[in-house]
């Protein structure tokens, strides 16, 4: 290959000596970047955790093989969306534990609770709670979440107040036992009552150190809010994540994930999990692209 430069009467022996130079030069470089994608690193496996209520169905039809499937995608912890009566999906604690150990996760998290008692119910309720935050104990979790809240908080402020200070209760029991209690969202807490939005008022009406947040992203963008501006409102109160989208992360392209990434020092973020409730796919198969996004977004970064 020659390379030839107008209008520069260079000797003949010169211009033999710039081709061959630029020939060399572009045969290293061609070899240095070559050389370079065939050493490109493994995509990273960061520490992402996943809502079993994402495979809802199929826990309920093959709970062994359902987990087994989900440590083998990559996933590091999961979040229990079964609990009952001192069991999770109808085994011990300490054997759904050990299920779950067996293929490479932590079981971290649960989804449960009780609605606000009515009156006179306080102690039976109460005493619902200590079987239950036992059962969690046994079973090594590091938070309760309860992911719904009674229409009585959502009816008046009076209402919505005593949600709170029965959730301070419910988070002072756990707190004795090294457990951390929190509230999950979902769009509705972002209207107004009484000319107060109800998830600013649950914020500044909650003990930071008895209740945490788990703040779903999704459901925060659906009821017309931005994560972000909650993150630099209150920080350090959003412990956990809920990772979502309507389908699987990433899909809608309406969810600005890199903007809440970029504050997630400021909201407090210690776990970061995925949820996936709508499919455009099969479910395993649509939990696994979630992960996939997450592993493969560079601004994505977990503790």
């Amino acid at each position: 290959m020659r390379y030839y430069v107008p209008n520069l009467k260079l000797p003949t022996i010169m211009r033999k000596f710039t081709s061959i130079r630029t020939y060399v030069i572009a045969m290293l470089f061609a070899g240095f970047t070559s050389g370079f994608v065939s050493c490109e690193k493994p995509v990273e496996q960061k520490n992402v955790g996943l809502q079993l209520y994402s495979l809802r169905d199929a826990m309920g039809q093959d709970v062994k093989g359902t987990v087994e499937k989900v440590g083998a995608m990559g996933y590091k912890f999961v979040e229990a969306a079964g609990y009952s009566d001192g069991k999770f999906y109808g085994m011990d604690p300490v054997e759904f534990k050990t299920l779950c150990e067996t293929n490479g996760l932590q079981f971290l998290g649960s989804h449960t609770g009780r609605d606000l008692p009515e009156e006179g119910g306080w102690d039976e309720t109460m005493a619902w709670w200590d079987q239950c935050i036992d059962a969690h104990a046994a079973a090594g979790v590091k938070w309760i979440v309860q992911p719904w809240m009674g229409r009585v908080g959502y009816e008046s402020l009076e209402g919505l107040k005593k949600y709170c200070e029965y959730w301070n209760a419910v988070g002072e029991k756990c707190n004795a036992k090294g457990i951390r209690f929190g509230y999950h969202n979902h769009d509705k807490e972002f209207t107004e009552l009484e000319g107060q939005v109800i998830y600013d008022f649950m914020l500044e009406n909650m003990d930071a150190d008895k209740v945490m947040f788990q703040l779903d992203v999704y459901w925060c963008v659906v009821g017309g809010k931005n994560p972000v501006d909650y993150f630099k409102k209150y920080p350090g109160r959003f412990e956990i994540w809920h990772i979502k989208d309507k389908a699987e992360l990433g899909a809608s392209g309406t969810m600005d994930f890199e903007s809440y990434w970029a504050e997630a020092a400021t909201s407090g973020m210690k776990y970061g999990v995925v949820e996936v409730e709508e499919y455009n796919m099969d479910p395993f198969e649509s939990v696994k692209v979630s992960l996939d996004y997450l592993n493969n977004s560079p601004f994505v970064v977990l503790p």
